[in-house]
């Protein structure tokens, strides 16, 4: 049998009034540096959002988060965060932020699997 792989991840979550510091969970992100491996999913419930903050304004959430994901994914098209390697990128997504999207702390876990335990956790956060 393989042996596991150490990966770290963090949820992305939006929070549309910081000084509430409610928030809802939109993405993940995992990485693991020993398998080369970033990952970044989110998905947008506008409706759920906007139940939160009548004011949001959730095409510049989405905007960002798309940008997170070009980081993530080192597209040239991210700017030069995107150019630093995998482990730098995902310190840079996960960094504190006080903005209205947030990352929580990094966590770590062993798996066999980089792609299962990420869509386990996409399910698990985000989905339900």
């Amino acid at each position: 049998m393989r042996e596991r792989i150490l990966y770290e991840y963090a949820t992305i979550r939006v929070v549309p009034k910081v000084e509430r510091e409610e928030f809802l969970n939109v993405g993940i992100i995992l990485f693991s540096k020993s398998e080369k491996y970033i990952k970044f999913e989110y998905l947008l419930n506008r409706d759920r959002l906007v139940s939160f903050a009548k004011d949001l304004d959730v095409d510049l959430i989405e905007q960002a988060l798309h940008s997170y994901q070009k980081i993530a994914a080192g597209e040239e098209t991210g700017g030069d965060i995107a150019a630093l390697e995998i482990p730098e990128r995902f310190r840079w997504l996960t960094a504190v932020r006080s903005a209205c999207v947030q990352t929580s702390r990094p966590h770590s876990g062993l798996t066999h699997n980089l792609d299962y335990t990420f869509n386990k956790l996409f399910e698990e956060m985000v989905l339900e």
